[in-house]
């Protein structure tokens, strides 16, 4: 999948639009409170500044759905762009308003723009061709560089692409970064290849599960999704999660991964509570008999500890989605062990973003991995085989 090539742009003297991925958590106060996402833009930001250029950025924050919402304002954003490239940075009051072409039309080489939360106008989600006109009117270049949302056909990232010819739109580093690695893992993976499987639905997996069979030779399934498979194997599964109508797409998967000779692991113990809360009273039982009331929230010690023999040979792991509520300390063990057990490998580990990216940060392993996605949902569309949006605009003839 070959990409267009911000290196063989001109940029010198020109407006360059670059679509990032801003979309970070903030706190109850309006602080960043994991700015990776910024930080792995800069490397585009920095590329073109270099070649004498003014740079207008543009992302969204949270879900603002075409209404203006101070706590969705991109001014945290602002800040932290501001103290990692150590030069000013503008932030617009609006997105196509008056005072967002005002700032615009007084750029010069070396300055860069924010504009304010794409997702304040309406036509952004839509893929409005007014509004995609508009923003792409504002330059002479355009870069994505937001793979977290290239699955997306919104106007920033599609719409905007159709008013620029091949010679004036590129993937910047991060968006190449991510396609490329996603595309050596599916096509020429170092063996053996383990992918660990988790979250809450099998449904949010299911076509990724399929594309992945004939490529893995190793699936360790944790998280809510485990147990519409258990069900289906006739265990008592209490009251945890389950997917009813999608108990026949599970046994075509263990199915399929019998036919394929792909080693098929499910937890064989949980950490079970009679309530989804952080005070419950919980305890350890098999797989095959979760009592009735009681839901299952986390792998068992027993799981922990067959995974890990699992990964002990692997070469290369896909992690996406954490083993269970990750979220609360009580429930947290088995995905916590699961990361120090990937971290501490040879293997080349993959991380697909998401829960997963953020449980791997807060134990303090991010550093660890060999990669770590950007894009929860773009990863995922990407291990289901699709072409996503805003990479097909960008594909080289």
């Amino acid at each position: 999948m070959e990409l267009l090539n911000i290196k063989h742009l001109d940029l010198q003297d020109k407006k360059v639009f670059i679509r990032c991925d801003f979309n970070v958590p903030l706190d109850e106060y309006g602080n960043i409170t994991d700015d990776r996402r910024i930080r792995s833009a800069i490397s585009t930001i920095n590329y073109c500044l270099d070649a004498d250029c003014a740079v207008i950025l543009a992302s969204h924050l949270g879900r603002p759905k075409g209404v203006v919402d101070s706590k969705d304002s991109l001014a945290p954003v602002a800040r932290r762009i501001h103290q990692l490239l150590k030069r000013d940075v503008t932030l617009a009051k609006d997105v196509i308003g008056e005072d967002a072409h005002l700032k615009v039309q007084n750029l010069k080489s070396g300055d860069v723009l924010l504009l304010e939360n794409l997702r304040f106008e309406p036509g952004e989600t839509k893929n409005d061709e007014t509004f995609s006109k508009t923003l792409a009117s504002m330059a002479d270049i355009y870069i994505n560089d937001a793979f977290g949302v290239s699955h997306r056909a919104h106007a920033s990232v599609d719409g905007m692409t159709q008013y620029f010819d091949d010679s004036t739109k590129a993937a910047g580093f991060l968006l190449q970064k991510e396609i490329d690695f996603f595309a050596k893992l599916m096509k020429n993976p170092v063996r053996p290849f383990c992918a660990i499987v988790g979250g809450s639905k099998v449904s949010g997996k299911l076509e990724a599960l399929i594309n992945l069979l004939p490529k893995v030779d190793k699936v360790l399934v944790g998280g809510g999704m485990a147990f519409t498979f258990l069900k289906q194997l006739g265990y008592d599964v209490g009251n945890s999660l389950v997917e009813d109508d999608l108990l026949e797409d599970a046994q075509h998967i263990m199915d399929e991964a019998r036919r394929l000779g792909v080693k098929f692991y499910l937890p064989i113990d949980v950490v079970a509570a009679q309530t989804f809360s952080a005070d419950s009273i919980s305890k350890l039982t098999t797989s095959q008999e979760i009592p009735p009331g009681w839901m299952g929230l986390d792998i068992g010690p027993a799981t922990v500890r067959l995974y890990r023999e699992v990964l002990a040979d692997v070469q290369t792991v896909l992690w996406n989605g954490p083993m269970g509520v990750y979220e609360m300390d009580k429930f947290a063990r088995g995905s916590n062990k699961i990361a120090h057990f990937v971290a501490d490998s040879y293997a080349t580990t993959v991380v697909g973003g998401g829960d997963t990216a953020d449980l791997v940060q807060r134990v303090g392993l991010d550093e660890e991995m060999s990669f770590i996605s950007t894009g929860g949902g773009a990863s995922l569309e990407l291990l289901e085989g699709k072409v996503l949006p805003g990479v097909k605009a960008l594909l080289s003839e």
